[in-house]
């Protein structure tokens, strides 16, 4: 892999991880917002449905990015009962074709076919359809996200992979 090219795929893959962590913090505010919407509900008798709208777009988000978390740590789910026996160039090389052939394909899929109905719900500031609350859009644009953020990570994978043939 050319110096330029590493330089780009480092800087994705350091912006990339940055996102990541900030996401993870996410979670506060959505525990925070789901834990309050009975007390809303039972004693101030107002505001929780729009607590569990918040809380709905927060964990859109965070699902979103968690996805590609998870694939960046090797946390998710994987066939390893074979491949553990591999050696790690052999994962690594299983690794880079799920990426071309299922992760990079798909999320391509999902950002093409996604962008017109993302792009009107963004455009419009959607809101939740049974309390018209605004928000809704993020939950949209939260799948748009993780398919970006998986067909980024694909990508890194894949020239990590090819720099360590080198």
């Amino acid at each position: 892999m050319t110096a330029p090219f590493a330089r780009v795929v480092d800087a994705l893959d350091r912006s990339l991880g940055r996102l990541l962590d900030w996401a993870a913090w996410l979670a506060l505010p959505v525990s925070t917002l789901l834990f309050l919407q009975w007390p809303l509900r039972d004693i101030v008798k107002a505001y929780s449905r729009d607590a569990n709208d918040m809380a709905q777009w927060i964990f859109a988000l965070y699902v979103g990015l968690a996805l590609t978390a998870a694939t960046r740590a090797g946390g998710h789910l994987s066939a390893d009962f074979l491949a553990q026996r591999y050696s790690a160039a052999a994962r690594a090389r299983i690794a880079a074709c799920g990426h071309l052939i299922a992760t990079i394909p798909w999320s391509l899929f999902v950002l093409v076919a996604g962008a017109p109905a993302t792009w009107q719900s963004l455009r419009q500031l959607e809101g939740f359809p049974d309390t018209y609350n605004p928000g809704y859009f993020i939950v949209k644009l939260s799948a748009w996200l993780l398919a970006a953020t998986m067909f980024a990570q694909g990508m890194i994978d894949v020239a990590r992979m090819f720099r360590v043939r080198e």
